[in-house]
């Protein structure tokens, strides 16, 4: 728990000023949940600037408030003045991140570092208690709260950072200052926010800058520029430590589920444990009790009145890269029905939209899925294809989507793949229908 005083905790941000003295016991960014000792920090959001809630704040009993500019009616002994706060709400999680006295691993990648992240506290945590990251809070606004949240008793704090752009991570592995640091992939993601691919290499590898003195670097041998992220690293001063096909002689690994992606996940947290210097035979034994998570490429056996199915939810995010394993994954699973892949758009690739669109439709074409529906009007792109066997239909977008399926399309023992781009296709949204409706009956 973050104690400090308001005067400390006006150096640790970079204070303009100096206020009255107080004991402040946590940061709060909601106006309306404040508590008496909290400091109230006023974010600035998209759609909301907490600027214009600070006033409230106090009102409700901050005991002070961390702004950007001063607030009226609030005395300015009970305000401090930063620069940016959104780098002091980073100032306070590295203030709280260095009385940590475990081991800080910090993680990113393209796709799957979520996956990831759970699968390395699942395995962590038969070492020793860990932390990790919740929910998606490893972004700006994120980082920080995970930081300040930081169980002081954990022998384990697993941190986990996105990024859609240069500099990002660089900024969010400053506060964090981990141990270890792990970049699980490299694949064109956001490419429409950078001049090409190996930028976004460049982009994952600062995660690196940060790095303790003498700490470890984990990476992708097989990745896309693996070369760039092992040259930054060094030049970092770190310790590179590699996995992947070459390196995994070395591992007796069974997944749950099948899947070359789960694999890779499995040889990174073993990586890790190895490091570590942990029993990597105790890990080994484990794997295979962690599972796929919700979202995330978790299969559900789900029940209609027409028979059984089996859906697998990988609705949490689409890219090229990803999309690509999960229809190939989905390739290699025994026959009991048909195969059913809904697809909905892929995001944030620029002018490359059309031509990876395409590339989608290519994998599905050699593969032995038999029905594609296509939803949002970049899959046409992908529909278009097709060969004559893949019978396909086209959705404008999700509405009606899960009616069609569960009532005039699925039949018993179909498997079904659901992926697409979270906000943009919404079909996690589908997903969860079909997961209510049919885990209920």
């Amino acid at each position: 728990m973050l104690e400090l005083s308001s005067i400390k905790l006006a150096e640790v941000v970079e204070a303009k000023n100096r206020p009255d003295e107080t004991l402040i016991t946590n940061i709060s960014t909601n106006s309306r949940e404040v508590k008496s000792g909290e400091a109230f920090l006023a974010l600035k959001g998209e759609k909301f600037d907490g600027h214009d809630f600070a006033g409230d704040a106090y009102k409700n009993g901050a005991s002070l408030l961390i702004v950007n500019r001063l607030i009226d009616n609030v005395p300015e002994g009970k305000q401090v003045l930063v620069a940016d706060t959104a780098r002091a709400y980073g100032l306070l999680g590295r203030y709280n991140r260095r009385q940590f006295k475990g081991t800080v691993i910090a993680l990113t990648g393209s796709a799957g570092k979520t996956t990831t992240k759970e699968e390395l506290k699942f395995v962590l945590s038969q070492f020793g208690k860990v932390y990790a990251t919740y929910g998606n809070y490893n972004n700006y606004s994120g980082l920080p709260r995970t930081l300040l949240d930081l169980d002081m008793s954990a022998d384990f704090a697993v941190i986990e950072m996105g990024m859609s752009a240069k500099g990002e991570i660089a900024e969010l592995v400053s506060f964090t200052e981990p141990d270890m640091a792990i970049v699980t992939n490299v694949y064109p993601m956001h490419i429409e926010f950078f001049p090409n691919f190996e930028a976004i290499a460049e982009a994952k590898a600062e995660i690196f800058q940060a790095l303790k003195k003498g700490g470890k670097a984990i990476i992708n041998a097989d990745t896309d520029f693996a070369d760039v992220l092992e040259r930054r690293a060094v030049e970092n001063g770190a310790e590179v430590i590699k996995f992947g096909k070459d390196f995994s002689s070395q591992f007796k690994v069974k997944t749950a589920q099948p899947g070359e992606h789960y694999l890779y996940n499995a040889w990174c947290v073993l990586t890790v444990v190895k490091a570590l210097g942990l029993d990597v035979g105790k890990a080994e034994a484990v794997i295979p009790e962690f599972g796929a998570l919700p979202g995330r490429g978790k299969q559900w056996t789900l029940k209609e009145a027409f028979g059984t199915y089996t859906l697998i939810d990988d609705s949490y995010s689409g890219q090229p890269e990803a999309m690509k394993i999960a229809i190939e994954t989905m390739s290699k699973l025994p026959k009991t029905g048909r195969k059913i892949a809904v697809l909905g758009k892929m995001a944030e690739l620029g002018d490359t939209s059309s031509a990876r669109h395409i590339e989608i439709g290519q994998v599905l074409a050699k593969s032995d899925v038999d029905i594609v529906i296509g939803v949002c009007p970049e899959m046409k792109d992908a529909l278009a294809q097709l060969p004559p066997r893949i019978k396909q239909y086209y959705f404008e977008n999700k509405d009606g989507l899960d009616d069609f399926l569960r009532n005039k399309l699925l039949q018993n023992k179909d498997i079904v793949l659901i992926k697409g781009a979270r906000y943009s296709s919404k079909l996690y949204q589908v997903a969860e229908s079909l997961i209510n409706n049919g885990a209920q009956k």
